[in-house]
């Protein structure tokens, strides 16, 4: 099993496909890498790529402390450097969105281009942090599983709530939010009390794609656009019929949005080599 042993803790990964780019996936809140099984499948033939999990949920290990934004920020930029896959394209939804924004506004040297799916850069507002605040309290300690619809229709919006065909799907997110570690609850209260970003949204100069679904009750798409206008150059795209979990909800168009970000990201790459070049020749 690949254990990478940074920043403190031990964090699972994979890392799959071949080429000359490298891209790294950030799961959401509750979720793990296995998210981005869609996307790993349709990038892996011409980009290296490279998923894994933050610290206390999924595969990686639980330790007691470091659950915070900028620790779990200081974790993907250990997991970067130590694989040598920078500069990267960093891919990020919810949570991991969250933690790309900070790596690359403090680490731009680290990336080529961000993605941005279903994250916003503010703080939670006051009454959601405490209503989530005493919601997380008390799955601690009861039974957790009179609170899982509650995520669920966070996590999914009611078009893909309501779709037979991605009944199995919800129905195995949900068997794993019954049995995950109560520790988890950790990272949902460092998400739910994170500090407002938009202060350094000014930093962030490559390439920005913010991707949002028109049902997101989680992280509306008014605030995906007020971010994406403090990003220089970032551009927004709203996918229909969708709500918190692009990647597993409408695969095929996140997994598009994904791809057009990473063309224009080379494109742009390209014209900067042949300026320099063309400079070096004068």
């Amino acid at each position: 099993m690949p254990i990478l042993k940074a920043n403190g803790v031990e964090l699972y990964y994979q890392e799959s496909g071949g080429g000359p780019e490298t891209i790294v996936f950030a799961h959401g809140l509750f979720t793990d890498h296995t998210m981005f099984a869609a996307q790993r499948a349709a990038f892996e033939s011409r980009y290296h790529v490279i998923v894994y999990d933050h610290r206390g949920q999924g595969e990686s290990s639980h330790p007691r402390s470091g659950f915070d934004m900028d620790t779990f920020s200081e974790d993907a930029i250990a997991l970067i450097e130590s694989l040598n896959a920078a500069p990267c394209h960093f891919v990020g939804i919810s949570m991991g969105g969250n933690v790309g924004l900070r790596v690359a506004a403090r680490r731009p040297e680290l990336v080529l281009s961000l993605c941005l799916l279903n994250t916003r850069a503010v703080a939670e507002p006051p009454l959601r942090r405490l209503k989530h605040n005493i919601l997380a309290r008390l799955a601690t300690l009861s039974n957790p599983a009179p609170f899982i619809d509650i995520t669920m229709n966070e996590l999914f919006g009611a078009s893909t709530r309501s779709d037979p065909a991605k009944r199995a799907m919800l129905e195995g997110w949900k068997q794993r939010l019954l049995f995950r570690p109560r520790t988890a609850v950790r990272s949902f209260l460092a998400v739910m009390n994170r500090t407002d970003f938009t202060g350094e949204l000014c930093k962030i100069h490559c390439p920005v794609l913010v991707v949002t679904g028109d049902e997101d009750i989680a992280c509306s798409p008014s605030e995906c656009q007020a971010m994406a206008a403090n990003i220089h150059a970032a551009r927004l795209i709203v996918i229909p019929r969708c709500g918190h979990s692009s990647v597993l909800e409408q695969p095929e168009a996140a997994t598009a949005a994904i791809g057009q970000l990473l063309d224009s990201a080379s494109h742009a790459i390209s014209a900067e080599v042949l300026e320099s070049l063309l400079g070096q020749g004068r």
